[in-house]
């Protein structure tokens, strides 16, 4: 392994040009070329009638329009139509089952098969409507049991269908939900979706107290997605990056991210070649991409778009992690999506802005140039606040896997305490709301301040305008300007899991603020007085979860701690916060999970955990068994060796240094077969447990520092034993060489 280590040194040293550019791309323009293989709105219009096409997009208005089977047949046929025009010879269902992936089956558009002549092709309203792929294959969490087969995919017609291009041909992709034959969700999408009705209704309802008639509202999302990409020939040669994504051993280069010089630094030309391409494939695909930039950590890279329907955002999220990892590979690259790749080195998220939005285009959490005389925005301010401290352990259950667990809590991430960053400018607006009694504070000299232009000294530069906030980038939940920075989230994750837990949390405290509006209003007071009144109740009752500080000191943990707030460090605590009763209430409440569906989440993700931790262990045992001790042997061989040679050669030399040497190697090769022997038997023991619960814990407690125990010794053997021995490439390769 030694030899093929160098070799792929030597392949990426010689290589020639980079990758040739897909010839279909390379005439691209983004104006003209923007969504061409997507079936959107233009598309729509041209090619239904007048009377359909009003009705999809009262569909996409969210205001309760029923999908006939006449708007369905049209949009089938027309779909059908545009999509054999581009290529397409097969369409698929793509729905997003409980595995943190995508799913789809390939059908061909072949119709009728008459005796003679050609094939008819065809694609019915209900081939669109509805599928039925086999439900007792996906993760259920004891929904469906084994036999129990039939499962149902549902279009969604306000995300819209798309194609897929592939070497040898094209598929169109439908985006559709995910059911069992009883109606319960086995999806991520549908819960999003009952969560975006949820939010709408309380939305509403709160909104009709000032004044306010819109149709609906819906959650907007704009997921910035980070990611590291390496040499795939270096990644082929490591089994933990194979099977885990991540390394499971391997000791800190000389250089890592210390010098602060990969952030916004030159894209290496590889890279940006293969990013470049992905820009494209996804403009096609409608994906609205608007940054790419070098991020922290060597290797390390980030796509941010611009924001649009969280729905819509989610999909485009799972399309663009796609195309990551297919072009990746078409330039001898491996994306690595994982959220701690490298030990020692930052890891890898994706920040969730979110905020809400009217049909007609509002944002609901635009301040204005005076946010305090903004009620409108100081209600939904309100509610955010109060949302994040009701239901922080519901948010801090929605990021949470074995990976994000490696990330939370590190200098690179917000830690497991959820709380909200406000900024100067609105904390201070926050505590004037609650301390007066009768009027909305006036603007205050930080008013001023924060809107006073930035004097650069230099004559050819221009003053800057400042942002009413500065930004923390140790807050799980930050306000940045007119929306929220959910920075908790994992970079593999489907953002589904956690826009339904935030629109839900969030609807829950719009309906209970709109209780007492109504409560304050039996009593006779004027509704915009009640409004004020309870936007005072609700920052007060809950300003303990705002902070403006290092949410990485040791201070704000111990502060937290007094303030009450959870501080749920790992997996399999954070899953169980789930199935609290005041939680159970208010997914029953809002229609978004009955207690089977939440209790089936739970199990699917503790199984997952248990079952991340179990691969990871076992990789560790085939490697340290295999690849690291056999290769600390042959240096213990060697060493022992040239110790008996020069004692035999100057008997009288002193060799006590190299002695020691050999016995400090000795010393480390007995601790890591030990360690090993400890972490087979942890191993073994966990395969002896029967409750998913346990399994967990067992995973936290034992079997994980078992793993770190073993992870410390073999590193350290690896820094002491000669290169041209150790048989995986190393940190320094994987970063820095492509």
């Amino acid at each position: 392994m030694a030899d093929t280590r160098r070799a792929v040194l030597v392949s990426i040293s010689t290589k020639g040009a980079l990758p040739e550019f897909d010839q279909s791309l390379k005439n691209f323009q983004l104006h003209e070329d923007f969504g061409t293989d997507v079936f959107n709105d233009e598309l729509m219009k041209r090619s239904l009638s007048s009377h359909v096409y009003t009705a999809i997009q009262q569909i996409h208005k969210s205001v309760g329009l029923e999908l006939t089977a006449e708007i369905a047949g049209q949009v089938a046929n027309a779909m059908r139509q545009w999509a054999v025009e581009r290529g397409a010879t097969h369409f698929s269902h793509w729905f997003q089952p409980m595995t943190g992936l995508t799913a789809e089956k390939h059908d061909s558009f072949l119709g009728d098969m008459p005796f003679k002549g050609k094939p008819i092709l065809e694609f019915s309203g209900s081939a669109l409507v509805r599928g039925e792929p086999d439900a007792s294959s996906f993760p259920s969490g004891g929904i469906r049991s084994t036999f129990e087969a039939r499962g149902y995919t549902v279009w969604d017609p306000v995300s819209p269908a798309f194609i897929r291009r592939y070497q040898n041909g094209s598929v169109l992709c439908i985006p559709t939900s995910f059911i069992s034959w009883t109606g319960e969700a086995l999806d991520v999408r549908t819960p999003l979706l009952r969560s975006e009705e949820a939010l709408s209704r309380q939305a509403l309802r709160l909104l009709k107290f000032i004044g306010e008639e819109v149709d609906g509202v819906y959650s907007t999302l704009g997921a910035e997605q980070e990611f590291f990409m390496i040499d795939r020939a270096y990644f082929l040669t490591r089994p933990d990056l194979v099977a885990t994504g991540r390394t499971v051993a391997g000791a800190d280069p000389p250089k890592g991210q210390q010098m602060e010089d990969h952030y916004f630094g030159s894209i290496h030309p590889r890279v940006l070649a293969c990013l470049m391409e992905i820009e494209k494939e996804a403009w096609r695909l409608a994906v609205p991409l608007k940054t790419r930039h070098n991020e922290v950590s060597p290797a390390q890279h980030e796509f941010a778009p611009i924001f649009e329907r969280a729905s819509i955002a989610c999909d485009h999220n799972m399309i663009l992690m796609e195309l990551l990892r297919d072009t990746a590979r078409k330039h001898g690259l491996e994306c690595l999506l994982h959220e701690k790749p490298f030990q020692g080195v930052n890891g890898s998220g994706k920040h969730n802005n979110w905020s809400m939005c009217t049909t007609s285009g509002g944002n609901l959490l635009e301040p204005g140039n005076v946010p305090h005389q903004n009620l409108r925005f100081m209600l939904f301010l309100a509610a955010s606040i109060k949302a994040v401290d009701d239901h922080a352990d519901v948010l801090r259950a929605a990021v949470a896997s074995a990976a994000n667990d490696h990330r939370l809590g590190a200098n690179e991430a917000p830690p497991a305490i959820i709380s909200v960053f406000l900024g100067t400018l609105l904390e201070e607006i926050v505590k004037n709301i609650i301390s007066d009694d009768e009027n909305m504070p006036s603007p205050s000299p930080l008013y001023k301040r924060n809107n006073a232009l930035i004097q650069l000294g230099v004559s050819t530069l221009p003053p800057l305008p400042r942002d009413q906030t500065d930004r923390n980038r140790t807050s799980p939940f930050a306000f940045t300007g007119n929306k929220f920075e959910f920075r908790a989230v994992g970079s593999s994750q489907n953002c589904a899991v956690p826009i339904t837990a935030l629109n839900t949390a969030v609807a829950d405290s719009l309906s209970q603020m709109a209780e007492g509006i109504e409560n304050y209003i039996r009593q006779g007071k004027d509704s915009i007085d009640a409004v004020k009144q309870v936007i005072k109740e609700t920052l007060k009752n809950h300003l303990r979860v705002c902070f403006g500080g290092n949410g990485y000191s040791k201070e704000w943990h111990e502060e937290a701690a007094k303030r009450g707030l959870p501080n749920l460090r790992a997996t399999p605590e954070a899953l169980r916060t789930m199935l609290n009763e005041k939680n159970i209430k208010m997914w029953a409440k809002h229609r978004v999970f009955n207690e089977s569906e939440a209790t089936s989440r739970v199990t699917v993700n503790l199984e997952r955990y248990v079952h991340t931790v179990a691969i990871e262990s076992n990789t560790l045992i085939g490697m340290a068994s295999s690849h690291m001790i056999p290769a600390a042997l042959l240096q213990q061989t060697n060493l022992a060796e040239a110790v008996l040679k020069l004692k035999a050669a100057l008997p009288n030399f002193d060799n006590g240094p190299q002695a020691e040497l050999l016995t400090k190697y000795a010393e480390l090769v007995n601790t890591a077969i030990k360690q090993l022997d400890e972490l087979r038997k942890k191993q073994s023991a966990l395969e002896h447990l029967d409750d998913v619960q346990a399994e967990a814990n067992f995973c936290r407690d034992e079997l994980l520092v078992a793993m770190s125990a073993l992870r410390t010794t073999v590193d350290d053997i690896e820094l002491i034993t000669d290169d041209n021995l150790w048989p995986l490439p190393k940190y320094h390769e994987l970063l820095f060489v492509r």
